[in-house]
């Protein structure tokens, strides 16, 4: 007969295994533990305990204390016994460690400027330490990458920042009592987390998370040229958690198209289309589709008469191919939202101005003159802020 194991001899002769049922601790047992696998991981970086002494890292003299106080209390040690593999809760080199009255937490913390509340609780032992499941979120958030090709989303950022800076979008708090659903959170949106601009570029299949809740795994893409793939309700909690945290709309015509004149609107306004003469080469060769577009309030011909010493029309002399008159809009809104759908064409160009200073004009886009008018009578109807407009087929579609 084969060897069998304990467990197989037990069933064999009917005796039924209880299964040991696994622990779950106290939020105090939790700090405690997350902060010993502080002391442990140091440990396994640098071969040894920390260590007292004013010549050592602020931080290091911090774990030494944490780890003296963890010594001293029983319940400590009987907790942090099974995750002890290098001996560090052993009392034999207690003797030589610096008194702990002599430097604790708050002490090592004021050094660093971060003020302590006296009122706090009495659980002394890890304090400032966060929870597992607050470290594993932080650093979720936290362990972003280079994003490799950030020049693909750079014109989105861009273009977010203008519509921010025109009203054409706007920011809301990122609070439980808005109304915003994690389950809300798809691709394309756009928030501000820690300082920074975050563009959800992809949303992953649908998953269950541990509590029965749906998830998903996200590709975050940041302003300052990083990414992080992160789940959905770890994006939802930061945002939470940071007092700055926004979401920021979707584009809106607002007054574009209102029926009675506000603070900021125009009673009409006319949109223009220019060609510029200019010799550049970049121009020269692409001229008939290369175009301005742009607003004003007043007349075209005032407005371009200085060109030729203007780098904004690129310092040459410029045709009206097209113009459209439109009533009771927000001129500022109104051309931040033609320069939203013509992003994609925007044509990349630096001229130096008359100082010799490098200039990059921005109304300037490599699109055919049928296609512009296509986008104004959009305008028109109040549809335009549904299309976006494709290089690769020239054309206007939905977004």
């Amino acid at each position: 007969m084969a060897d069998l194991s304990d467990d197989e001899l037990l069933a064999e002769l009917g005796v039924a295994i209880e299964q040991p049922k696994a622990r779950t601790y106290t939020p105090r047992e939790e700090r405690i533990i997350a902060g010993f696998e502080d002391i442990v991981r140091f440990h396994d970086e640098h071969g040894r305990a920390p260590l007292h002494g004013e010549d050592r890292d602020i931080f290091e003299r911090l774990y030494a204390v944490r780890l003296d106080r963890l010594r001293e209390l029983d319940e400590c040690r009987e907790l942090l016994t099974p995750l002890d593999t290098h001996g560090l809760l052993s009392m034999a080199d207690v003797e030589a460690a610096m008194p702990v009255e002599n430097i604790d937490d708050d002490a090592l913390l004021a050094e660093l400027g971060i003020a302590v509340d006296p009122a706090a609780d009495d659980i002394r032992v890890l304090r400032h330490v966060p929870s597992a499941d607050e470290r594993r979120a932080a650093e979720e958030i936290a362990n972003r990458e280079k994003c490799e090709n950030f020049t693909a989303f750079k014109p989105l950022f861009e273009q977010v920042e203008r519509d921010l800076d025109s009203g054409v979008r706007v920011t809301r708090p990122f609070v439980k009592d808005a109304g915003f659903l994690k389950a809300d959170i798809t691709k394309g949106q756009f928030f501000i987390l820690g300082g920074q601009i975050a563009y959800v570029a992809e949303v992953g299949e649908p998953i269950r998370a541990p509590n029965g809740e749906t998830d998903a795994r996200l590709k975050v893409v940041y302003s300052n040229a990083t990414e992080s793939n992160l789940l959905l309700r770890s994006l939802q909690r930061a945002l939470y958690k940071d007092d700055a945290g926004r979401r920021i709309t979707e584009p809106d015509a607002g007054p574009l198209f209102a029926a009675t004149s506000e603070d900021g609107d125009l009673e009409s306004g006319t949109i223009y289309v220019l060609r510029s003469n200019s010799d550049h080469a970049t121009i020269a060769e692409h001229r008939d589709l290369i175009h301005k577009i742009g607003v004003t309030g007043g007349s075209i011909e005032a407005r371009i008469a200085n060109a030729s010493k203007d780098a904004t029309y690129l310092l040459a002399g410029v045709e009206i191919v097209a113009s459209y008159n439109l009533f009771n809009i927000n001129r500022a809104k109104l051309e931040a939202l033609i320069h939203r759908v013509f992003a994609p064409a925007q044509v990349d160009l630096t001229i130096r101005d008359r100082f010799g200073n490098p200039v990059r004009p921005r109304e300037w886009f490599l699109v055919p003159l049928a296609v512009i008018d296509a986008a104004v009578e959009k305008i028109r109807d109040g549809s335009i802020v549904n299309y976006r407009y494709d290089p690769a087929h020239a054309a206007l579609v939905e977004a």
